[in-house]
């Protein structure tokens, strides 16, 4: 295959995969930078190679779509996603694109340009008849979206109803959360032993799509209002006109923040946003930047995904100085050993950062870290900070060099580093750090999804030996569960509610639970659709697998040499006891 072509795939299916984690399940696991950067990498080779171009690829498309569990929403006006520039240069030729456009139509009056902070949250669409909300949306892919009204009247920000002689009108927004009540919501989620939100876009994601809008409610959501989508009975001939509309009839319309037909002048005002950032009390990732008037967005148009008026520039990685105090290692549910920096707690982006991933040796050596070094971290919106660099001339002859342990911390089996691969593994299949990893793998929401059962709940039944493996979890009893510290009636029952509801999940739910390595949730959905059962999947070989297109020769290995451990097959036994579905079906 040509390697540019490989590449372009390659892209285009970690971008799908990240935009399936990132727009539909509120669940990212990689920075925006670097989302970004695969981006930029695909749209650059699509436009150097365009017989490679594909309608359907992500450069081509918005990222997310409607999920089952919403009804869908036919999206009236297309709710379309920003284009992104990360430097001056990339700014000043959007103006260029647009100046050389409007000059081919004729067009050689002065261009009004208006400032808008960009909110990193959830962009929604609210629907107004004669004055009441009808309808409200996610964006979903720009065309169909999810039907979220109730949830959205949960906004106490947001006007059900305004006082208007007006038959229809659509409003966009963006829904997020404040520092303020994120940091509140970690807390409590902290306190019950639930996972923590990793910031407060994928808190105002989760929130707004419950399905439950009391817990919507609970949350304290706030919006913006951005843009007039379509109006019915009246015209306007800028942007600051009709924002200035919504605030009259009770909208949180979006400020400008600076108007100009100056591009430089407008450019100088993003640069003051960005070093002003931390004042708003709200997290805010960039600076848009849009034509005013309404008659000229109309000539500019669109591109298959973003429109040609507008354009978001984003701020640069946040950066600041802390120190290393120690490096400890964390074991993965794959048997993975992970050092982790203990760091003098920094405030980045709203979060105080106490800890980060230095990911594996090799990376702790090309950068130089040792314990008590003085470095500097990065994050821009990010799941986990970033160590750039250690500041050696800052050292005072007492730092330590970190090592590897040649042991596993927790079982003392000898480490392994396979060949090719930087990253050092315990051998041992049932290593009890691995298992307390497992457990929590098991229970996630991607997998068999029983509510109740976090962090600290689970290390407080290993601890009390009511659990030893994910399959004791349908052997507890109400009991013994009522006995356990901030356990009652009512908890213990609806945790054992949930622990029964979870047995019907569908197989591939199942299989991704089991947490084996580079098995992920696409890849347990192809192999359950394609053997129907788990007992095929155990009998299958290594040939078996490799003759789905998808599974490629470790991840066939690794499921077939888990199948054939005699503690994976006693796992299986004990869940099928337990009634546990084993068979693939449509979940719709």
């Amino acid at each position: 295959m040509n390697e540019v072509l490989e590449e372009i795939l390659f892209l285009r299916n970690e971008i799908k995969k990240n935009n399936h984690l990132y727009y539909n399940l509120d669940d990212p696991v990689i920075s925006d930078f670097e989302y970004d950067e695969l981006m930029r990498r695909l749209e650059f080779l699509e436009l150097q190679n365009p017989d490679f171009m594909k309608n359907n690829s992500p450069s081509q498309i918005v990222g997310g779509k409607a999920l089952k569990t919403f009804k869908k929403i036919d999206h009236k006006e297309s709710m379309e996603s920003l284009s992104n520039v990360f430097s001056k240069e990339e700014f000043l030729n959007f103006d260029s694109k647009i100046k050389k456009t409007l000059n081919q139509k004729k067009y050689n009056e002065e261009i009004e340009y208006v400032l808008e902070t960009k909110i990193d949250g959830l962009s929604v669409s609210i629907e107004y008849e004669t004055g009441e909300i009808v309808r409200g949306s996610t964006r979903g892919d720009g065309k169909i979206g999810e039907d979220v009204t109730e949830n959205l009247k949960t906004i106490r920000t947001l006007p059900q109803n305004v006082k208007t002689s007006l038959d229809y009108f659509e409003v966009r927004g963006e829904v997020f959360m404040s520092k303020e009540n994120f940091t509140k919501l970690n807390q409590e989620r902290k306190i019950q032993g639930e996972k923590e939100f990793s910031n407060p876009r994928n808190a105002a994601a989760g929130s707004l799509r419950q399905l439950d809008c009391n817990i919507t409610k609970y949350r304290n959501l706030d919006i913006l209002i951005f843009n007039l989508q379509k109006i019915v009975g009246i015209e306007f001939e800028t942007h600051t006109e009709s924002l200035k509309f919504l605030n009259d009839i009770g909208f949180n319309a979006s400020p400008i923040i600076y108007k100009s037909s100056n591009i430089e002048n407008i450019f100088l005002h993003i640069e003051k946003l960005e070093q002003e950032k931390e004042k708003y009390l709200h997290q805010i990732d960039g600076a848009v930047v849009k034509v005013n008037n309404l008659n000229l967005r109309k000539i500019l148009g669109s591109t298959s995904k973003s429109p040609r008026w507008a354009i978001a520039y984003k701020f640069s990685a946040e950066k600041k100085e802390t120190k290393i105090e120690d490096i400890v290692t964390q074991i993965g549910r794959s048997g993975a050993i992970t050092p982790i920096a203990i760091l003098k707690p920094v405030d980045l982006g709203g979060t105080t950062v106490t800890k980060t991933t230095l990911h594996n040796i090799d990376n702790i050596k090309n950068k130089d870290i040792r314990i008590g070094d003085y470095v500097l971290v990065q994050k821009s919106g990010d799941i986990i900070p970033e160590i750039i660099c250690s500041f050696k001339e800052k050292r005072l002859g007492n730092e330590k060099i970190f090592v590897m342990p040649k042991k596993c911390p927790a079982c003392n089996t000898d480490l392994k580093k396979e060949k090719n691969e930087i990253i050092i593994k315990c051998t041992n299949l049932f290593c009890r750090a691995k298992s307390h990893k497992s457990i929590i793998h098991f229970v996630s929401r991607h997998a068999m999804e029983i509510n109740g059962l976090g962090v600290s709940v689970i290390a407080q039944l290993l601890e009390c030996k009511m659990i030893e493996d994910f399959a004791d979890i349908y052997y507890l009893k109400y009991e013994k569960l009522i006995n356990l510290a901030r356990f009652g009636d009512k908890s213990a029952k609806k945790l054992l509610e949930s622990i029964y509801e979870s047995r019907k999940r569908s197989l591939e739910r199942l299989l991704y639970g089991l947490g084996i390595p580079l098995i992920g949730l696409n890849a347990a959905k192809i192999i359950s659709k394609k053997f129907s059962n788990m007992k095929n999947i155990m009998n299958s070989s290594i040939e078996d697998f490799l003759n789905i297109p998808e599974i490629g020769e470790k991840m066939a290995k690794n499921i077939f040499i888990y199948f054939k451990n005699n503690k994976s097959q006693e796992l299986i036994k004990k869940l099928e006891s337990a009634n546990i579905n084993m068979n693939y079906y449509i979940d719709e």
